[in-house]
């Protein structure tokens, strides 16, 4: 790895190049099969992203992690659970609360086509330390809060 630095506007023409690159391949990834008619979007994808890498959880778990408002989750859960990607259940020990996973018969397709994109990141990040790491995903961070205007 080159531990030369890099100017601001070599960094954003960079950047600027290969950020399209990442989305188009991304993009080639592809819905699997049994999942294209369902017309999944972005924010079912991170949903789904949830609840594939940290397993089952309820609906003001996923709304704290999504940041957005348990009944916007809600909607969404019932939209999936709807189309049989995902299974609801009630809690055992609070049965007021509702347990949210995927599907069986949707694991292995979702676990496929999002594991992809993590075995990429990781990659990519265990070469870097701890500190490294940080600053990547603060840097990502920070710019996608700037294309959002805050």
């Amino acid at each position: 790895m080159s531990t030369d630095g890099l100017s601001v506007d070599d960094g954003i023409r960079t950047l600027l190049l290969l950020m399209p690159r990442m989305v188009g391949r991304a993009k080639r990834m592809g819905v699997p099969p049994d999942l294209q008619s369902l017309s999944l979007a972005p924010r079912h994808l991170s949903l789904l992203a949830y609840l594939l890498f940290d397993g089952p959880m309820t609906v003001n778990e996923l709304a704290s992690r999504l940041e957005v408002a348990p009944a916007t989750v809600s909607l969404m859960v019932g939209e999936l659970s709807r189309k049989e990607v995902l299974d609801r259940r009630e809690d055992d020990a609070d049965r007021r609360r509702t347990i949210v996973s995927i599907a069986d018969r949707h694991a292995e397709s979702i676990n496929e086509w999002l594991g992809y994109g993590a075995t990429a990141w990781r990659q990519a990040l265990e070469p870097l330390t701890p500190e490294q790491r940080r600053m990547f995903v603060d840097t990502l961070l920070a710019y996608e809060q700037a294309l959002s205007g805050n």
